[in-house]
């Protein structure tokens, strides 16, 4: 197993990576559509929003589609899937909701204190997301875990998103961290793993679900399998 103990700053993902995406996503939907009224099975809701979601990620991680269109067409394919006639006046009152509704749940994934106490004493810890700043740093706060970061990137002051080379630079230029002494962590393998690599990072890939990818990466299934190599 690969040994990282010369390294001295480690870079996390935020969503799907310490904090539980996915689970607090869910539970920000169901609060919505009762609040609304809707009666919209979640997880028939889910099971089509999800992978719209990523699908509508990836091409805004590229500059494919705006900010507006990511919030706008993964409600809407949705609602269109399940055949349901939804306004666009109430998907855009459902997307502002669920925006500010997101950041007050705060499931982490199992192991995330207990790693990242273990990790605090040892590195300068540090976040690069692609998120936006307001709701990523209410995350942060309402999870309990801002105090364990010495540093936050987002793509909003960086002026672009992973994979881009330059998001990493400004991470490093803010951390005061050399490539070299750094590592990025993260459930993407494009945009945190290859994203990193090619920008000069050794990387460490959060693969929760044992996706099959292209490259032999380094990987970890659980959080806590990080302590045996940091």
């Amino acid at each position: 197993m690969q040994s990282f103990h010369h390294k001295k700053h480690l870079f996390f993902d935020l969503d799907h990576t310490l904090w539980d995406f996915d689970k607090n996503s869910a539970f920000a939907f169901d609060t919505i559509f009762k609040q609304q009224g809707l009666n919209i099975n979640l997880t028939d809701f889910l099971s089509i929003y999800i992978p719209r979601n990523q699908h509508y990620w990836k091409l805004y991680q590229v500059n494919q589609i705006s900010h507006e269109d990511l919030r706008y067409y993964r409600l809407k394919d949705v609602f269109d899937a399940l055949h349901l006639e939804v306004s666009d006046a109430l998907i855009d009152l459902l997307s502002d909701e669920y925006i500010k509704y997101l950041p007050e749940f705060n499931h982490l994934f199992d192991g995330a204190i207990e790693l990242l106490e273990y990790l605090k004493p040892k590195y300068k810890l540090h976040i690069i997301t692609n998120g936006f700043a307001s709701v990523q740093t209410r995350k942060l706060e309402n999870s309990n875990i801002v105090h364990y970061f010495e540093t936050i990137t987002n793509s909003e002051m960086a002026g672009v998103k992973k994979p881009h080379r330059d998001i990493f630079d400004f991470a490093l230029s803010l951390a005061n961290a050399s490539r070299e002494e750094s590592i990025m962590i993260g459930d993407s393998y494009e945009a945190d793993v290859i994203g990193a690599i090619e920008a000069g990072i050794e990387a460490v890939f959060f693969n929760e679900h044992n996706i099959t990818v292209e490259k032999p990466v380094l990987q970890v299934n659980h959080l806590l399998e990080l302590k045996n190599i940091l």
